[in-house]
């Protein structure tokens, strides 16, 4: 008999992951819980020290390019920061890991490589969700290497002098960047399935630049 393809892959594994988090900020006094109903959303202020993120910054500047291949004009005008992957091996690059990890409880082998983001003025990022559609062609690659996105950890390099908040639409929450800043959210419901409301963007930068550096969670091991 064919197996039955499950609606919503990795939802078990996404709900412990959940539990285990939120339990874990909920327990930490240096985490703020954003005030929203419809999704699990956290802060930390002051994350990273000024010259950690200096640092970041400069690595970012060191790799980024062009952010995804894309195959179409509409879709060209979808994405147009600039991004790369920080060296997973940089000692540097591991402390930051490693703190992410101790304040979340996910184990590290189940996070993707730390990206980092760099917007001129003018470009953003337009709405989209972190996880993965089960649907697209590209889901059998990503099942394969670790599933379902669980949790986005986002952190804030530096100050923008006009534009470029993240804004979560349907939740009707802005968020300015704030050097040093990490925002912290659950890609997924209490009960594991893929939370439609955390659909974001990241807007417009109109003066200065904007850097972040973002590492994604995974519900199993990411290879």
């Amino acid at each position: 008999m064919a197996s039955i393809k499950p609606q919503f892959p990795d939802q078990a594994a996404l709900a412990r992951i959940g539990a285990v988090v939120r339990d874990r900020l909920a327990a930490d006094p240096a985490v703020y819980r954003i005030p929203v109903e419809a999704a699990e959303m956290f802060a930390v202020g002051q994350f990273l020290a000024a010259d950690e993120c200096a640092h970041l910054i400069a690595e970012i500047d060191r790799v980024a390019k062009p952010s995804d291949i894309y195959h179409s004009i509409e879709q060209a005008q979808f994405r147009t920061s600039y991004s790369g992957d920080l060296n997973a091996h940089d000692s540097f690059v591991r402390m930051i890991e490693r703190r992410l990890g101790d304040l979340t409880g996910i184990d590290l082998s189940w996070g993707e490589t730390v990206q980092g983001q760099r917007y001129t003025p003018g470009q953003e990022f337009r709405g989209h969700y972190d996880w993965f559609d089960v649907d697209a062609d590209y889901w059998k690659h990503e099942d394969a290497s670790g599933g379902q996105r669980s949790w986005t950890a986002m952190v804030y390099l530096n100050d923008v002098e006009e534009g470029g908040a993240t804004e979560f639409t349907r939740l009707n929450l802005t968020i300015e960047p704030q050097a040093g800043a990490l925002l912290l959210w659950n890609n997924a419901l209490a009960d594991g399935r893929p939370n439609q409301e955390v659909l974001h963007a990241a807007l417009p930068v109109i003066k200065g630049v904007k850097y972040i550096v973002t590492k994604w969670f995974r519900a199993r091991r990411w290879t």
